[in-house]
């Protein structure tokens, strides 16, 4: 394996890869002008004085304080990922966090698709070097060292997009294909590429993980995706057990409701069991890291299963404990509990 390092930040004159890599991607018309002011202006950073420029260190602290002002079911930027890492991990979320806002905070409502048009216009200058954005500033000096490819993070935008202008989906193949390929898949591609892997055979097993965590997610809020009409559950298996989306809105909870989500958490769990392997073909730190979010991920879906995937009326979610009884599994082998999983999942 070979890990990228730090060092000195990258002369913004001389971007061989990201100049190479902006080559095969063309810009998006929109009626925004993609610039930091554009942008500040929709969301919250913090003013400078006048002249006064960001700092790449500045523009890391940035992201950092975005990271961990956040809820996730799995840790982002832990302490199992190597110090010298996190920030880039830090800048990678938060390129993501501001983008799935603007696809989804009310406060965004009419100006969705261009403010993630501008977002993706601003990517591509900051590929070109002319980043002077705080996320972007540090997502250039990240890309530049880690040599990370610019379509993994406009697939991420493909998929905010998606949650704009896509609202029901027909099969899970289509969710699986058609959304978490994109909404999902590039940050597990991007954790392995800062880790200096590039094994066609790992990013199959991470991609399976990353799509496990999403539909997860999906199962976890259908309540309040409802509140903003979108609908995760394949319509084809709604229609074959006769159970319609304003029941679904009404939070009808019988045996039609339990026969669709046991199967779609079956399915889910399989995908979580076939991304197994991963976890034993990286190396320590990073083989850890990726046991605490598997297990995270895995453990919600399994109280999902225990409660009868009765979201109407508890959403279950993990606690501080939870975390810190994960942390210390992650540590060992976690292959006992990937067996009482796989009894749970065949009993249901």
């Amino acid at each position: 394996m070979h890990t990228q390092t730090g060092g000195p930040p990258p002369n913004n004159s001389n971007r061989g890869f990201l100049a190479a890599n902006m080559v095969p991607y063309r810009r998006e018309k929109t009626h925004m002008i993609p610039t930091a002011e554009t942008i500040a202006s929709f969301y919250k950073i913090p003013s400078r004085p006048a002249g006064v420029s960001w700092t790449v260190e500045e523009a890391y602290e940035y992201c950092r304080d975005l990271t961990v002002s956040h809820y996730e079911n799995f840790p982002v930027g832990s302490i199992l990922i190597p110090k010298h890492l996190r920030p880039h991990v830090h800048a990678i979320y938060a390129f993501s966090r501001v983008a799935d806002d603007f696809a989804d905070e009310p406060q965004y409502e009419g100006r969705r698709i261009p403010l993630l048009n501008a977002w993706n216009e601003t990517l591509i200058d900051a590929y070109a070097g002319k980043a002077n954005h705080p996320i972007f500033l540090a997502l250039a000096d990240t890309v530049e060292r880690q040599e990370l490819p610019i379509s993994l993070f406009q697939g991420l935008l493909r998929a905010f997009k998606q949650d704009v202008t896509v609202k029901r989906y027909e099969t899970l193949e289509d969710v699986i294909h058609q959304y978490c390929q994109f909404s999902a898949n590039p940050v597990g591609r991007l954790i392995l590429h800062l880790f200096g892997y590039r094994d066609a055979e790992l990013f199959t097993c991470s991609d399976h993980i990353c799509t496990a965590l999403q539909l997860t997610n999906f199962w976890q809020d259908i309540t309040i995706d409802q509140k903003k009409d979108r609908v995760y559950i394949p319509q084809k298996m709604m229609k074959m057990e006769e159970y319609t989306v304003d029941e679904l809105f009404a939070h009808v909870y019988d045996e039609r409701f339990l026969r669709i989500m046991r199967l779609l958490g079956i399915q889910t769990w399989e995908l979580f069991d076939r991304g197994y392997p991963l976890l034993d073909r990286v190396a320590w730190p990073l083989s850890s890291e990726l046991r605490f979010t598997w297990l995270g991920g895995a453990a919600i879906l399994a109280r999902l299963a225990k409660n009868g995937y009765n979201v109407f009326h508890h959403r279950p979610k993990l606690s501080k404990l939870d975390f810190l009884r994960f942390g210390f599994r992650s540590f060992g082998r976690i292959a006992g509990r990937r067996q009482k999983l796989r009894r749970l999942f065949e009993m249901k």
